[in-house]
């Protein structure tokens, strides 16, 4: 079992930036892999970014790639996603998740456990 709490959003001008960080219980977080995701108002939630268990690979998508940038540390127990140059188009509720694929998974139904969110607010 993973329990999984979401911080660092907030409010932010475009072209700013944010760190979230997803803290997670338990003491065998590196055998996680752990993802990011979005959901926009009206809209799907999206796939953000992933990282393996012990943070040797990482898969971000074609939207933020550039921008956003995935990494952990097990010794904390925490993945955080940074994010620069933030746009309007990435204000939404962002989710951290976790599952022991071996692998990062980039489908919301890989993923066994789930955070309760943070909001991201990108101001034009």
């Amino acid at each position: 079992q993973v329990q999984l709490v979401e911080s660092g959003g907030g409010l932010v001008q475009a072209g700013g930036s944010l760190r979230l960080s997803c803290g997670a219980s338990g003491r065998t977080f590196s055998g996680y892999d752990v993802g990011w995701f979005r959901q926009a108002p009206g809209k799907e939630r999206e796939f953000v970014a992933a990282i393996s268990g012990n943070g040797a690979a990482t898969i971000v998508a074609g939207s933020v790639k550039g921008r956003f940038t995935i990494s952990r540390d097990n010794a904390k127990n925490t993945v955080y996603l940074q994010m620069n140059t933030l746009k309007p188009d990435d204000t939404a509720f962002y989710y951290c998740a976790a599952a022991r694929r071996g692998a990062p998974p980039t489908r919301e139904a890989e993923y066994d456990y789930w955070g309760q969110g943070t909001q991201v607010t990108v101001s034009s």
